[in-house]
């Protein structure tokens, strides 16, 4: 009897320990899904911080960099200052200078300019005027945020920078997109042509030509682009 009790207990305390076990077992494997999704939430918390910092530092980017060239197109370079560029984005000059440096840095972002013109390879040669000025229009019309041309043709004219930028963007974006249409020569006459009614349209402001509707302009002017055109391939 002594000894069937005693065997008893000892299946009642093995049973006991491997409760125990397994209960611990499951404790610990609780505590590793608990760490790990903690884990993945910290992560997701940090990744969404990191996303709105982001934005925030993209946001303060395109705040400083419209004022800039508003500040440029309507005072010039020199009268331009980064308090100014500050106060009209509403931030401190310190982030102005965080963000581009210098103010001669800062000139820099804000004549880079991506014409984005389209490809002419397969526009049906008669489609071609239309299409250029059609394009040149809503480049300059169709984006109010977007002072970078009219500060580049203001700036053009008096600062040896902003020239050779003009020079860059007609040889880097307007000669390669015209080059499967004319020669290098017209398309310098077409870049003169548009340049021309940019001057008269947007900076200059002539009633005639700023008084027209782009459909007007478009029918107006887009034989005399043509008519440039019209002999490129015997050059």
């Amino acid at each position: 009897m002594t000894t069937q009790t005693g065997s008893a207990s000892a299946s009642a305390s093995g049973s006991g320990s491997a409760s125990e076990n397994a209960s611990a077992s499951a404790g610990g494997s609780e505590n590793v899904g608990a760490s790990e999704s903690a884990g993945a939430s910290e992560s997701a918390s940090r990744g969404a911080r990191e996303d709105r910092a982001a934005r925030r530092s993209d946001g303060t980017r395109a705040a400083i960099l419209t004022a800039a060239r508003y500040r440029f197109a309507e005072h010039g370079y020199e009268r331009t200052t980064i308090r100014a560029v500050a106060a009209d984005a509403g931030i401190d000059p310190a982030m102005v200078m965080r963000y581009y440096g210098s103010k001669d840095q800062l000139f820099e972002a804000a004549l880079r300019i991506d014409l984005r013109l389209p490809e002419l390879r397969d526009v049906p040669r008669a489609d071609v005027p239309r299409r250029l000025v059609r394009h040149f229009l809503a480049r300059w019309e169709g984006e109010p945020t977007d002072d970078a041309l009219l500060l580049l043709l203001r700036c053009a004219v008096t600062n040896e920078r902003a020239a050779e930028r003009v020079r860059a963007l007609l040889t880097e974006q307007v000669a390669p997109a015209l080059r499967t249409i004319t020669d290098t020569r017209r398309a310098g006459l077409l870049s003169s042509q548009l340049l021309g009614l940019a001057l008269t349209r947007y900076l200059l402001r002539v009633p005639a030509v700023a008084g027209l509707t782009a459909d007007e302009v478009v029918d107006l002017y887009a034989p005399g682009v043509a008519g440039l055109l019209s002999t490129g391939e015997e050059a």
